[in-house]
């Protein structure tokens, strides 16, 4: 299942070059981007619960391939597929009922990774003003430090409007592009964080694990945080957390699918979206409308900030016979659904609605259980791109 080759020096260090960390001797998480705890030695594998940057040899990538070729190989039937996608808000509901808020680990590791999710700092956004809509330069805020990828990644949450008083305290127009500047985007209506500097959505947000370490590191700069979910649950459990503030956050029930489901904000008044193991979750014929429609609510200049799961993850090989619905999307158990992303897909998905590729990477993990000395190929994939063109109609 497991081999590691010893890399030679020379690729050591320029990983290490390349990305300006030093190794952590200290056990905790390395900086990012995407980490720099490197095996060098076999010997050494269980040392730690996650190692970075690994390389796969041809033959392994090929037995991946093969792996994926034949857990594809049966496929559900055409006729039972439509429920997955009828029924996506039920089965997220069920997820969320059965494990409340204790499936998944806070997201601390965002700041390291995702610097632009936070303005510079408070005097930016008190002095450019709450009503001129300027958006503040970003950089690390330098928070707690990262927590290893030992438990299963949040699949995201296709969101969905379940009752229309839930979404939204205004209906904005949704004629995408219309208006060109944030001037309009804040004076078109009232809405939730009219009079924030920056505004940032998070899409597909649970139970809040992204949520509130965000929340709680732009207390005093004036940001605004809105987050949806496919799972009124989920939107449920946000709103119930104790640091939950409706001065600061938003939290709605949406279907990023649904083309006409309205947002509570206006086009083009958004500075940053995240989605966290979201897009994955939606089916692949749906996935470029969704992302169009997210886009036309971003600022020119505005970024958008993705994580998810990359080919042949260890997720995906472990899939049996008769789960697959099409090309590299499948069924869980529960009745959730996981795509899993190539960077060549990554890149078409956001260059297709407008969007400039800022960083585009392939992160390569091996996960160790030391306990059971298990070793597990994990393969996710990051992503930034930037708003520098109108979003083609979705």
């Amino acid at each position: 299942m497991y081999t590691c080759r010893r890399l030679p020096p020379a690729l050591v260090a320029n990983v290490l070059d390349n990305f300006s960390v030093r190794l952590n001797s200290t056990g905790k998480r390395p900086s990012a981007p995407l980490g720099s705890r490197i095996l060098t030695d076999p010997g050494d594998v269980f040392k730690h619960n996650m190692w970075d940057h690994v390389q796969w040899t041809e033959e392994e990538k090929e037995k991946a391939r093969r792996k994926a070729e034949e857990n594809s190989s049966v496929r559900i039937p055409l006729e039972e597929q439509g429920k997955y996608d009828t029924k996506a808000c039920t089965y997220w509901d069920r997820f969320y009922e059965t494990h409340q808020g204790r499936f998944f680990k806070d997201r601390h590791w965002l700041f390291l990774e995702f610097p632009e999710l936070l303005p510079s700092s408070p005097r930016n956004i008190a002095t450019d003003g709450c009503h001129g809509g300027q958006r503040a330069s970003c950089a690390p805020p330098g928070g707690p430090p990262v927590d290893s990828d030992t438990r299963r990644h949040q699949h995201g949450g296709l969101t969905q409007q379940h009752k229309k008083d839930d979404t939204t305290e205004c209906q904005p127009s949704r004629n995408g592009e219309e208006g060109g500047n944030d001037e309009f985007a804040v004076n078109a209506t009232s809405f939730p964080g009219q009079h924030a500097a920056f505004r940032i959505l998070e899409a597909g947000c649970g139970v809040g694990n992204s949520v509130f370490p965000i929340v709680n590191s732009m207390k005093e700069t004036g940001a605004f945080l809105y987050c949806c979910d496919f799972s009124s649950r989920a939107i449920q459990l946000v709103k119930d957390h104790p640091d939950y503030n409706p001065s600061s956050c938003h939290a709605f029930v949406h279907d990023l699918r649904e083309e006409t489901a309205s947002f509570p904000f206006p086009p083009q008044s958004l500075d940053v979206i995240l989605a966290v193991f979201v897009l994955s979750s939606i089916h692949p014929a749906r996935m470029q409308g969704t992302v169009n429609r997210l886009c036309q609510y971003l600022k020119q200049g505005g970024t958008f900030l993705f994580r998810d799961y990359g080919r042949y993850d260890f997720s995906q090989l472990r899939f049996k016979k008769g789960r697959c619905l099409s090309e590299n999307f499948y069924t869980r158990g529960d009745g959730t659904c996981v795509y899993y992303f190539t960077k060549d897909e990554v890149h078409r998905l956001f260059s297709n609605a407008g969007l400039e590729e800022i960083q585009n990477l392939e992160d390569r993990r091996l996960q160790v259980n030391r306990g059971r000395k298990v070793v597990m190929r994990r393969v996710w994939m990051q992503g930034k791109y930037r708003k520098t063109h109108p979003t083609p109609p979705s």
